[in-house]
């Protein structure tokens, strides 16, 4: 068949096996264990790399072998040498030992890092705040201290600074890389993979979620935790399904089949594009509890004694030429949404949409001067702040009448870092941010009110926003 017949390792970490068109060899591939899956005439076949042997006896005198593939086999020649037992990796994890910056790990983290050393996959989903990334690191301590192992940690870059200091305190190196540029192999011998806000990997379609799958099917791959306070933001099981896939779960074997089970149960056709509707959820108990062995969950209410968060809404009436303003202002976005639709740039069915996100973006704005009273009684009183927007104009705007800083996706990750920094130090009292820039990741604890001044789509961004000053250390309410 030549050159066209092709064995290739996928972006995804899978065998691609490749060929025009025969039934005789569509014959032989279906007789392969583990099953693969046909991925259609332009992308061929998929198979779990532990189908490889298989797949060569099948194949191997007529199929060429792609060098990333070839270099994979190779790695198979040196297997990774079996860790001690159990108890010996728990005697080598010094939980109860003083970090070099004075602490001691808390009892959850110490339980937690146990946890995670019976575990070669793992799902770490403590609420935000409880330390899951020290316990991470007491945990692959004890596997690089009883092993020849090194540590990666993917982590939005947001947070290096914070990894690399928790890693000091541990005393261990790792190796460091963000969502945005993941290697394609692992570096070592045997690696233990730790895995920061692993809800990034939502979508199987985005380029880091196959990057990721890549590496949690690497051959030299010792260990996967994933850590994630929100490992379902909105709550889908489809946007579970990738991690579950990174931790080679049996129920993410099969995409389809998880579906339907999970996604799709008795959920009609969606009659607009005539495509299944994975977007609901199904037999919830039934997941949660196939996947709570891999699974750590706890509150911070079960386990700390933190102040309460106490929330508070805030009325804001519009007066009548304010209102005027408003309808004015959402007529010309329906305007020039259906000048759009005239001229075929958009699609109509959209403009629902586009109406509920201009009636949050200018919301926002109508908000501000009832925003701009009780944020300066606050910080006259010398309560430090911090207010999360979806939008960056109504944040310029309190800028710009009460002074404090920015944190926005616009600065660079060294700007964001210094003024965290000052933040926390006291420098100023008064931080405006974005969900994405300022919710995930970072500590805040400094302050003792949060503004949200619209919210966001999804719960999982409130509780992340909320929790960058409800954590660990809190002396004061969260209001």
């Amino acid at each position: 068949m030549g050159s066209s017949c092709f064995l290739d390792l996928s972006k995804e970490g899978l065998v691609k096996v490749v060929f025009p068109n025969d039934a005789v060899t569509h014959s032989q591939l279906r007789r392969i264990r583990p099953r693969g899956v046909w991925r259609g005439y332009k992308h061929g076949w998929e198979f779990p790399f532990s189908s490889m042997q298989s797949l060569l006896l099948e194949l191997g005198s007529r199929f060429e072998v792609k060098s990333d593939l070839s270099s994979w086999l190779a790695l198979l020649q040196q297997p990774l040498p079996t860790l001690p037992p159990y108890g010996e990796l728990i005697a080598n994890a010094f939980l109860d030992a003083e970090l070099t910056d004075g602490r001691r790990p808390l009892d959850h983290q110490c339980s937690a890092a146990q946890w995670l050393l019976a575990r070669k996959t793992a799902l770490l989903a403590d609420e935000m705040g409880l330390g899951k990334t020290l316990t991470a690191l007491l945990a692959a301590r004890a596997v690089v201290t009883c092993s020849n192992s090194s540590v990666m940690v993917i982590a939005p870059r947001s947070v290096h600074q914070h990894w690399e200091t928790e890693a000091r305190a541990v005393g261990i190196s790792i190796l460091l890389h963000s969502w945005s540029c993941l290697p394609k192999n692992l570096p070592n011998h045997g690696t233990i993979l730790i895995v920061d806000e692993a809800h990034f990997a939502q979508s199987l379609k985005a380029n880091r979620t196959k990057a990721l799958l890549r590496l949690s099917r690497h051959p030299w791959l010792r260990a996967i935790w994933m850590l994630s306070g929100t490992p379902a933001k909105n709550g889908r099981p489809e946007h579970l399904f990738p991690l579950l896939a990174a931790m080679d779960h049996p129920i993410a074997a099969n995409k389809i089949q998880f579906e339907e089970r999970f996604c799709l149960s008795n959920f009609p056709k969606d009659s607009s594009d005539n495509l299944l509707n994975i977007s609901q959820a199904a037999n919830l108990c039934d997941l949660y509890k196939i996947i709570k062995p891999l699974t750590l969950h706890r509150s911070k209410d079960s386990l700390l004694n933190l102040p309460p968060k106490v929330r508070v809404n805030h009325l804001v009436k519009l007066s009548l030429s304010e209102q005027l303003g408003f309808d004015h202002r959402l007529s010309l976005v329906i305007d020039d949404y259906r000048y759009r639709v005239k001229k075929g740039f958009v699609k109509s069915k959209a403009e629902s949409l586009t109406v509920l996100h201009a009636l949050r973006q200018i919301g926002a704005e109508f908000k501000l001067p009832a925003v701009n009273i009780f944020l300066e009684k606050l910080i006259s009183e010398g309560q430090p702040v911090v207010v999360f927007s979806s939008f960056l104009k109504p944040l310029i705007l309190l800028n710009q009448y009460l002074g404090g800083e920015l944190l926005t996706g616009k600065q660079t990750i060294r700007q964001r870092e210094v003024t965290i920094n000052r933040f926390q130090k006291g420098e100023f009292s008064l931080l405006l941010t974005t969900y994405g820039a300022g919710g995930v990741g970072l500590n805040l604890k400094r302050a003792s009110n949060v503004v949200l001044l619209d919210r966001p789509w999804t719960p999982g961004d409130l509780e992340q926003a909320e929790d960058r000053c409800h954590r660990l250390n809190t002396k004061k309410n969260i209001a």
